[in-house]
């Protein structure tokens, strides 16, 4: 079984940061792709930001130039530097990977267990 542990969320001003951290454990194999979603209250999951193993990242549009996603590859981690924080940031925050395990034959999609972020005056 694969496990993903987040951590970082929490209640902040407008304006101000945050960094959300996950690191996957399990008998992992390899991994495909490494991201981060949110759903705030009323709203459907989606897309925050996403690497891919080759390295290249994908944005939501009201994120873009605010958000930094990274790896680190030797610890099955990522991360997610928050800057600029706006009350419509305000959400759970999930961290997902897609890998293959060493008794898989394919990949397939894990989550978090979700983050709180509240950017809140």
């Amino acid at each position: 079984q694969v496990q993903l542990v987040e951590s970082g969320g929490g209640l902040v001003q407008p304006g101000e940061s945050l960094r959300l951290s996950c690191a996957a454990s399990g008998s992992i194999f390899s991994i495909n792709a490494m991201g981060w979603y949110r759903q705030a209250p009323g709203k459907q999951r989606e897309l925050v930001a996403n690497i891919i193993s080759s390295g290249s990242t994908n944005y939501a549009d009201s994120v873009k130039g605010r958000f930094t996603i990274s790896r680190d590859n030797a610890k099955n981690a990522v991360y997610l530097q928050m800057n600029s924080l706006k009350p419509e940031d305000t959400a759970v925050y999930y961290c997902s990977i897609v890998c293959k395990r060493q008794s898989d034959t394919g990949y397939y999609r894990y989550w978090g267990q979700g983050t709180q972020v509240t950017v809140s005056s």
